[in-house]
This record gives C-alpha cells, sequence and structure tokens, in this order.
C-alpha cells in the first residue's frame, strides 16, 4: 500500500510539473534497423554523424537532420508529433502545459531507455535563457505514446527510431545535440498571420537562428544576452556571464553572402507583420495543444481508445482527445 502511495504521489508530482519518465520499466534501448541505416548511406550518412533535431508545433512535426558527406546537414526523416499540449508560445511556469520553445543541447546523460513512455529524452528545460527569466517546469520530454502535458508525444516506433538515431550520433562522439523547438515553420507569411501574438518579439529573436540554419545547413551557436538569444557571435572576453546584462562587442562569424540572406528575410518579415501580407482573421487560440493532421484523423474515426492502443503499447490514454480534435489549424 505505501508503494502504491509513493508511485501514485510521483505520479501526480509528474504530471503538474512536466511528463512522466520514471526509470521503472527495464528494457533493451532501441537500435538502428538496417532499413535506417541503408537511408543513411543513400543520402551520403554515417550513423554515427552528428545529428540535430528542429520541432514545429503548429505543423506538429519534429525532423531530424544529419551532417552528410557535405560536411553540412541535410534532413534524414520528419516524423508526425502524435501530442502537444498547451499553445503557441514559450513555457514559463509549472503548470501551463505549454510545450517548450527555445533551443536545446540534449547529452547521452538526458536520454532514458527506461520510460514510462517507452523512451524518452530529456530537453533540458529551463535552459540557460529560461532559469536567468525565472521560467519554471521540469522534466519536458520527447517520448513514446500520444499523452502530453508539456511534452512532445511520439509514436512508440517513432520514439524508437528517433532514440536510436540520437543515440548513435551521441556514442559516435557528439558531445550534445540540439533541439530547436519552433512555434511553427518561421515564414514570412506565418510570421505575418500571427503577428499580433504577443509573443512575436521572442519569435522574431528565435527566427534569427532559424534562418541562419536555413541559409547555412550549420548548426547556430546559441549565445544569450540582454534577456534573449544571440546567434553565431564571438565576443570580446568570452561568452557573455549574465544573460541579462548587456551584450558585450561582438564579432560576426557568419559570411556576408549568409548575413545577406538572412538580412534579406528579415526585411521580408518586416513588410509582412507591418501588413504588406494580409493576416487570417480566422485563427483562434489551441485550447491545449494539437495533433498531426494524419492522427486527428484516426482520432475522428477510431476513438481515443483505439488510436492511444495503437501508437503506443503503454497504458496511457490520448491526453485530452477533445482538445486535440479542436486544433484551429488543422489542414493549414
Amino acid at each position: 500500500m505505501l508503494v502504491s502511495r509513493t508511485l501514485a504521489v510521483l505520479a501526480l508530482g509528474a504530471a503538474l510539473s512536466g511528463c512522466m519518465a520514471l526509470d521503472d520499466i527495464s528494457q533493451a534501448p532501441p537500435k538502428l534497423s538496417g532499413k535506417m541505416i541503408a537511408e543513411m548511406s543513400k543520402k551520403g550518412m554515417k550513423p554515427e554523424s552528428p545529428v540535430l533535431v528542429r520541432i514545429f508545433k503548429q505543423e506538429s512535426e519534429l525532423e531530424v537532420w544529419k551532417v552528410d558527406k557535405t560536411g553540412a546537414y541535410a534532413l534524414l526523416k520528419t516524423y508526425p508529433i502524435c501530442r502537444w499540449s498547451g499553445e503557441l508560445g514559450p513555457k514559463t511556469k509549472t503548470g501551463d502545459r505549454h510545450a517548450p520553445e527555445g533551443f536545446y543541447h540534449v547529452s547521452a546523460g538526458m536520454l532514458n531507455p527506461n520510460s514510462q513512455f517507452y523512451v524518452s529524452f530529456n530537453l533540458g528545460y529551463p535552459n540557460r535563457l529560461e532559469s536567468a527569466l525565472g521560467y519554471t517546469g521540469e522534466a519536458l520530454m520527447v517520448h513514446g505514446a500520444c499523452s502530453s502535458s508539456g511534452c512532445y508525444a511520439m509514436t512508440d516506433q517513432g520514439v524508437g527510431e528517433i532514440y536510436a538515431i540520437v543515440q548513435k550520433s551521441l556514442a559516435g562522439g557528439q558531445d550534445k545535440f540540439q533541439v530547436q523547438a519552433f512555434p511553427f515553420r518561421m515564414t514570412a507569411k506565418n510570421m505575418a498571420l500571427h503577428r499580433g501574438d504577443p509573443n512575436m518579439s521572442f519569435w522574431r529573436t528565435m527566427k534569427e537562428g532559424y534562418d541562419a540554419f536555413e541559409v547555412t545547413r550549420r548548426q547556430p551557436k546559441v549565445s544569450v544576452c540582454e534577456r534573449r538569444y544571440v546567434f553565431n557571435k564571438e565576443f570580446e572576453g568570452g561568452e557573455p556571464a549574465d544573460p541579462l546584462a548587456a551584450c558585450p562587442p561582438v564579432i560576426n562569424q557568419l559570411e556576408p553572402q549568409a548575413m545577406a540572406r538572412i538580412e534579406a528575410e528579415e526585411r521580408k518579415v518586416d513588410m509582412a507583420i507591418t501588413g504588406s501580407v494580409p493576416a487570417s482573421t480566422t485563427l483562434s487560440a489551441y485550447s491545449d495543444g494539437g495533433m498531426h493532421p494524419s492522427f486527428r484523423a484516426l482520432l475522428k474515426t477510431q476513438g481515443p481508445k483505439k488510436l492511444a492502443a495503437s501508437v503506443s503499447g503503454t497504458k496511457y490514454p490520448i491526453s485530452r482527445p477533445d482538445a486535440a480534435l479542436a486544433d484551429p489549424f488543422d489542414g493549414r
């Protein structure tokens, strides 16, 4: 009885703060399949080459990128996200159900092969910027099962494949892999659609890192000062010690041609946000997160119990299925 009560308390605490990932299910971690190794080879990638992950809430997609034979990152595979919770915008406090938005770095110690949600990896929220801003929350994961309380939930098959890919890169010598979590694909059109959102200033900062990767296909260097992310800068005297203080003098690390393309994109966004691109008047806020349209279609036809059983071997039900069906960006 005491053990049961203890587990119940742990489960409640995890549900309030993030997603459970308790180490109480012993299992062998997933391995790279021959099919995936062949796909990597076809794209000029090695299993141990560096990896990078990008997440897009509105589209409910997770991308895995790997360095190919050119030395740049190339897209390996895009995975549909079964469930994420909260609304568009960064997570700021425990219990807001928001999935994080930002730049994170995941080491081998943050991988959990024994998660209650099959397998998982911790995003490392709060990161340095979020901690400095006083944001709270913990145990924010990418994991299996179609249930989220601030996490990005994949199918068991999907997260197992992702886990195997990133684990192989970390075992092959990559110290940490970067996760870029965005509210949406940060095109000028999407920025215009959300131009009235109170998070726009933060999103424009994030877009600087988004554009740097889009232009160079290199992992952006992420620094923090003046309460914001700063990308691909070399600081006089080293990295800023205080994320809230003014940025010291910097030297841009990007080539002039890349900078010119990024600045051209910034001008497109300026025009879009000021009204050159019509903003939609029909968008409404998420009631509590969303899911990929492919899963939403199954949820409509199969119901939550059948969908939960089809995407995961765990016992967890689809989290807040009515909210998942109410995704305002369905079909966009």
